[in-house]
């Protein structure tokens, strides 16, 4: 691919093109090969996606060429990613902080696939072999999501209702309704609400994950899109985006611009995707099966999922109440534990997480399900397992080819290398 069939794909005038042909005055044979590989991201991965490397791989050639005599890929040394590994770490934002560990992560990543991908492709500029390791790429952070309580929610809702723009509470009322990110919002499409029966649902579009899926809609949120919908169906149509007036269509800033207006009205610190979290906390908290969850987020895995396990557990209201009459009973105190203890949202869902777990990784099956499979679990459709269970499977590998069976043995090995593909 010649790089006029690459400039093609990229917004005409656009800064990043701009600075693609300045790039390419110096370094064409660089800038080339970087156009080539993001044309090729366009054709398997989602636009944002493919943004997001366009920037860090903009970003790692200006850093080439100001600090390097580089000017070909294949000459990129594992000298020029240490001092690039340097450099990142003292970037600063636009306030003067640091870059987040998930963005620098993310960055170390998108460029460790970048080369990964071109020396499978076996591209005449690709280098012998990756510069960039896999111990340059810090661990994940795993911080619980940041959700707002049940009181801060109800603040934010009310405050949205009171608005005098009826955009506003249309987009607080959905994510907050459904769960959806910010950028899903962005792509509803004007024949995004379905009727199913007698219940209406949400359809959202494939985006971040490249899946799309079914939400059912609140009776209040079905009044209120109804409501937006013919107040500016116009719109609407020439825009072919369910959240369109006069103003134009959203996007993902306008939408942060309006959620933390509406949270400084009522002295409620949050941005969009907080909307997201704070749904799935009321959900688990109050019983929602995770697997219900997972179909409600558009989860792909109960991994992802699972981390709002992790939040009722750092909740531990179940587990304070239950040793909370034996403490107040050392001290002469009686505690009398609500009747429906056993029953409660908290209870259930430690009961269930805890007997979903596994040795080596954990049953999906809904609880109405009956399991017939006993010790067979690796062969059950229900049956995910993770990285983080990579040396338990070896282990039971090992055991197997000790013991001569094959049949576990190959098992075994398909169950590796499955984790080892979803952790690269």
């Amino acid at each position: 691919m010649n790089s006029a069939s690459s400039q093609q794909r990229e917004p005409a005038g656009s800064l990043a093109a701009a600075e693609w042909d300045e790039i390419e005055l110096t370094a064409p044979q660089l800038a080339r090969t970087m156009r080539r590989y993001l044309a090729q991201l366009s054709t398997f991965l989602a636009p944002q996606s493919v943004n997001a490397a366009e920037n860090v791989l903009r970003q790692f050639t200006h850093f080439l060429l100001a600090h390097s005599v580089v000017e070909n890929v294949a000459d990129v040394s594992r000298d020029d990613v240490e001092d690039f590994k340097l450099w990142l770490a003292s970037r600063r934002g636009s306030k003067g902080e640091r870059l987040a560990p998930n963005t620098h992560r993310q960055r170390l990543r998108t460029l460790r696939a970048f080369f990964e991908r071109i020396i499978e492709w076996d591209w005449p500029d690709a280098p012998a072999r990756n510069p960039v390791i896999g111990g340059d790429i810090p661990p994940r952070p795993e911080p619980l999501p940041k959700f707002l309580d049940d009181r801060d929610a109800a603040k934010l809702m009310a405050a949205a209702r009171a608005s005098n723009d009826p955009r506003d509470r249309l987009v607080i009322e959905v994510l907050a309704r459904t769960g959806m990110r910010a950028g899903e919002l962005v792509d509803l499409e004007a024949d995004a609400v379905v009727r199913i029966g007698e219940a209406y649902w949400l359809r959202i579009p494939i985006g971040k994950l490249c899946n799309d899926r079914y939400v059912p809609l609140h009776p209040e949120l079905v009044e209120l899109l109804g409501a937006w919908t013919a107040a500016n169906l116009d719109h609407i149509r020439r825009e072919r985006r369910l959240v369109a007036d006069h103003r134009g269509p959203l996007d993902r800033h306008l939408i942060g611009r309006i959620v933390k207006r509406v949270g400084r009205s009522c002295d409620v610190k949050v941005h969009p995707h907080q909307l997201r979290h704070t749904l799935a906390t009321q959900a688990i908290n109050r019983g929602m099966r995770l697997e219900a969850i997972a179909a409600l987020l558009g989860h792909r895995s109960m991994e992802m999922t699972l981390v709002y396990a992790r939040i009722a557990d750092r909740v531990v209201a179940d587990e304070y109440q239950a040793i909370s009459a034996k403490i107040d009973a050392l001290y002469g105190q009686e505690l009398e534990l609500p009747a429906d203890y056993e029953t409660t949202g908290m209870a259930k869902l430690r009961r269930e997480a805890q007997a979903r777990m596994l040795g080596n990784g954990f049953c999906t099956r809904p609880v109405e399900l009956d399991c017939r499979m006993e010790a067979a679990c690796e062969t059950c459709n229900y049956f995910q397992t993770s990285i983080e269970f990579r040396p338990t499977l070896r282990r039971q590998r090992d055991h197997a080819e000790e013991h001569g069976q094959v049949e576990r043995v190959a098992l075994f090995e398909h169950l590796l290398q499955r984790v080892d593909k979803e952790g690269a």
